[in-house]
């Protein structure tokens, strides 16, 4: 395998023999291409042979699950992966069109070290990529990731005997009695599910259908032009037509998947579009009178009420902020055998007695109806408004290019790190710290906060702002934030405003 180069381009002889990778691909915790601009069939073969090459430096049996996410185009990057993961002496383990929890979970039922899984998650068509990991629940981060695109972009990659491939059958089946055992709702539950005809259509119906949940099907048909929205229960379109499906049908709420099926999304029975660490705060809640003095992981996206909360406090609950990224997330829940760990973005983490600790909007949903049937006169809006009263932006993502947004965010935090030093206020308020594990999140003398990072998956910037005091003070806080923002020329528009 010759070294993947950066500049052929489609509809040329070199773009179907030569491999063609962009470096910038290789995320801090997977990987992921516009495909074919940044990334062809053979530069995917060569990230096989680079994966594959990795797997045997790390001492590990040579077997692989490998999976693929419903889009038109999954099946041949699928192919070509698998290709280079046999050029590289690999058995592959071939488990079929998935959802990515289904591929985590075959590393448990067939006890392979190896995970695969061909997807583009959220991203709009045109996008694809792999999420990798050798030793489950734990996927691919930083080091590994570097380690990863050195063996690939410079041609490290070594060929060795025993490569195979065969299809595993029966994945399908074995994940949906894990995620449900025996368990059947003892209170009726209506609930609209949303899917946005990505590949969670599979198994999102079939699973309310099974614990005895009525379902009110929202683009529940397979379709990988996703011709309603591009299914994202972070975004407000997602969110709206879940709300709008609420309110037509009289469901007890909504739940909404996004494209891999890894992440979750919540609208209350009055159509109120629930934040998924707003969500996370719930479960908690409900979670540490079964499990008490329990350690809960959230992001630094999520609301400061895992810290904040007197529920929480009075059961005893711990609460860790950590990095923003499935893979960050997983291996601290990990690290630090919480309970449980919530995204804002909705990647939860259920661990412990109530998960095998990876990310699975699956298992969000049986969850939530568990929740449910344990809080049998209460509907979701009544656990929602029984949370502390905080005003919360959407996760809103100014553009920046991918080669550039790490150094810009690195003279931002300097900046906004220097006038808390100098004693500067925000928002008309002292400011109590600010915390760089993961970007900049200043928090102010009241708990409020405003957070800027640089997006792991795609070119943007990342801007989330809460108030513990009032939706005046919110926007106060973002014009703050957006005030560093907007000393870089590289940062554009956003993609959304408050």
């Amino acid at each position: 395998m010759t070294k993947p180069l950066s500049d052929v381009t489609p509809n040329t002889w070199e773009f179907l023999r030569d491999p063609m990778i962009k470096p910038t691909g290789f995320r801090e915790y997977d990987a992921r291409w516009k495909y074919p601009d940044e990334i062809n069939l053979p530069g995917v073969t060569a990230l096989g042979l680079g994966l594959g090459t990795q797997m045997r430096r790390h001492g590990l049996k040579p077997v692989i699950a490998v999976g693929n996410d419903y889009r038109d185009y999954s099946l041949a990057i699928k192919n070509a992966l698998i290709i280079g993961l046999m050029q590289a002496g690999i058995q592959v383990k071939d488990i079929g069109p998935c959802i990515t929890p289904m591929a985590y979970f075959s590393s448990f039922h067939l006890d392979v070290p190896g995970v695969a899984m061909v997807t583009a998650s959220h991203n709009p068509n045109g996008w694809t990529g792999v999420k990798m990991g050798f030793a489950m629940p734990l996927t691919h981060g930083p080091d590994e990731m570097g380690e990863l695109k050195d063996i690939v972009l410079n041609g490290k990659g070594e060929p060795a005997e025993g490569g195979s491939c065969e299809f595993v059958p029966g994945v399908w089946d074995a994940y949906m009695d894990d995620l449900v055992g025996d368990f059947k709702m003892s209170r009726k539950l209506k609930v609209v599910c949303a899917t946005g005809n990505g590949s969670a259509s599979a198994y999102a119906p079939a699973l309310f259908e099974r614990i005895g949940v009525e379902v009110v099907a929202s683009h529940n048909e397979l379709d990988y032009t996703f011709p309603n929205y591009n299914p994202n229960p972070e975004a407000m379109e997602m969110l709206h037509d879940m709300s709008d499906s609420v309110k037509a049908s009289g469901a007890d709420f909504a739940l909404g998947f996004d494209g891999d099926g890894d992440r979750c999304g919540v609208v209350d029975d009055e159509g109120e579009e629930i934040f998924a660490d707003k969500v996370g705060v719930i479960m908690a809640r409900d979670l540490v009178k079964l499990y008490p003095g329990s350690t809960f992981v959230a992001d630094v996206k999520s609301t400061g009420l895992f810290a904040s909360d007197p529920e929480l406090q009075a059961a005893g609950a711990k609460a860790d902020y950590w990095k923003t990224g499935h893979s960050h997330m997983k291996r601290r829940v990990h690290e630090l055998g919480a309970l449980a760990g919530f995204e804002k973005s909705g990647h939860y983490f259920m661990a412990g007695e109530v998960g095998r600790g990876y990310d699975d909007g699956m298992r969000v949903a049986v969850e939530i109806c568990k929740l449910m049937d344990r809080n049998p006169d209460m509907k979701m809006s009544d656990l929602r408004k029984a949370l502390p009263k905080t005003w919360s932006t959407p996760t809103m993502s100014p553009y920046c290019a991918d080669t550039e947004k790490y150094d810009v965010l690195d003279r931002i935090v300097a900046r906004v790190v220097k006038h808390a030093e100098d004693g500067g206020t925000f928002a008309g308020r002292a400011i109590a710290t600010v915390v760089t594990v993961n970007g900049a999140r200043v928090i102010l003398d009241n708990g409020s906060w405003g957070l800027v990072r640089a997006s792991s998956n795609t070119p943007n910037l990342v801007v989330v702002c809460e108030s513990s005091d009032s939706d005046e003070e919110m926007r106060a806080i973002f014009k703050e934030i957006d005030g560093f923002i907007r000393t870089e020329d590289a940062v554009g528009d956003y993609d959304q405003s408050i």
